[in-house]
């Protein structure tokens, strides 16, 4: 039986979570807030991630425009205990990843930016 659309893009964040071991949740958002796919924690509203998400895209998007810093590839936050990635698949959806404190960032940017990748060609 195939698979459909929403069960690839699942096991792909899942990819993305074995890969990298650092990023210990994900989520595929639309730019309006609503959640497409997700690999959350039970504990996590799953409709306050997407609505925040979106809201940090847009403002990130438009800080960069206003500021002349060209087009937004990533917006990151960092808190006490760890940090939150926010990468855009394409102009419709964005992925967000939760890292651990320790994680490296790099690696994290990377393994993102290979999942939005392929990401896009779902969305």
């Amino acid at each position: 039986m195939a698979k459909s659309r929403s069960q690839l893009m699942i096991e792909r964040l899942r990819d993305l979570q074995a890969s990298s071991p650092d990023i210990e949740a994900s989520a595929i958002v639309s730019v309006d807030g609503l959640t497409i796919a997700s690999a959350l924690p039970q504990d996590v509203e799953e409709d306050r991630v997407s609505a925040m998400s979106a809201a940090m895209l847009s403002l990130g998007e438009r800080i960069a425009a206003e500021l002349g810093r060209g087009q937004l590839d990533q917006v990151y936050i960092k808190g006490d205990e760890g940090y939150v990635v926010l990468m855009s698949i394409g102009e419709e959806a964005v992925l967000t990843a939760l890292a651990r404190q320790d994680a490296k960032l790099g690696l994290i940017f990377l393994d993102m930016r290979r999942a939005t990748e392929d990401l896009a060609q779902f969305i």
